[in-house]
């Protein structure tokens, strides 16, 4: 099941039908304690709307913070190294892709997040900007994982190859990250065959492309989310968005009107405009 996010109202998806939920409050929705059982109860005793949604999709947050994991995947290290050689930081990102302890930062708060055909971001002052294809968790309060996304974290790879000091201002600004089309509710975490594919194109052709899997990630979901819940509360529970395996040759940078497109099959695909 796939839970939507309008403005009219939060919808789920099942075997190709929608049913409309009672619940107005997307945040009382995901923090329920038995979410899984309670969009059971609806399907099986609600009548379908149809086969169609008939309202324009929001980003599926409410008072969610977004955080990131940096540094899961063998491409993303080599790209962070890459960049940062010439600011000492190669050593840095060898150590950070090898140690116990993840790298974990704040990514969004929820006006900084675009939804579906919504548009995203490159700061003023970068020259070096890619879009970051990622699987997102959304973890409730008790730091279970209760439904997965696709999030698009973008990045400003100048900034943050200066000097890794500045990775917030490379991380973190209006409209710098994307989440959707829909929060897929699963019990069990996705197979590591799962795929994350990007295509980004320019003028209608396909400027960029790739896919990576699962099976790529160095960390374990589950090891990411227990090293965010340490120390920390998040009441209205939170995202996570668990890294990169796919980078963009370092010749690629977004350009204005870029359409960027990105697919997991379970969830959907995720289209978003660079401003």
């Amino acid at each position: 099941m796939i839970l939507y996010r309008t403005l009219q109202g939060n919808y789920v998806e099942d075997a190709g039908q929608y049913y409309r939920l009672e619940e107005p409050s997307w945040d009382a929705l995901v923090t329920r304690e038995e979410l899984s059982e309670y969009l059971d109860e609806i399907v099986r005793t609600q009548q379908t709307i149809g086969d169609t949604l008939p309202y324009a999709l929001e980003a599926p947050i409410g008072s969610q913070e977004v955080w990131a994991a940096g540094v899961t995947y063998y491409r993303s290290r080599s790209a962070r190294i890459e960049e940062s050689k010439d600011a000492g930081g190669g050593d840095f990102y060898d150590r950070v892709y090898s140690a116990d302890r993840p790298e974990l930062f704040f990514k969004a708060t929820p006006h900084r997040v675009a939804g579906p055909n919504g548009k995203v971001r490159v700061r003023k002052d970068a020259t070096w900007s890619v879009p970051e294809p990622e699987l997102a968790l959304l973890l409730n309060s008790k730091a279970k994982i209760i439904g997965y996304t696709v999030g698009n974290d973008m990045s400003s790879r100048d900034i943050e190859g200066a000097n890794p000091l500045y990775l917030p201002q490379a991380k973190v600004y209006d409209q710098s990250c994307a989440l959707g089309p829909g929060i897929l509710i699963a019990q069990e975490p996705l197979p590591s065959s799962t795929q994350i594919s990007i295509e980004i194109l320019r003028s209608a052709k396909v400027k960029f492309s790739a896919t990576v899997t699962l099976a790529e990630m160095k960390r374990d979901p589950s090891t990411l989310v227990e090293y965010l819940f340490r120390d920390n509360s998040f009441p209205h529970g939170c995202f996570l968005l668990t890294g990169t395996g796919i980078v963009p040759p370092d010749t690629f940078t977004l350009h204005s009107k870029d359409e960027i497109r990105i697919t997991i099959a379970p969830i959907g695909t995720l289209v978003n405009e660079v401003a």
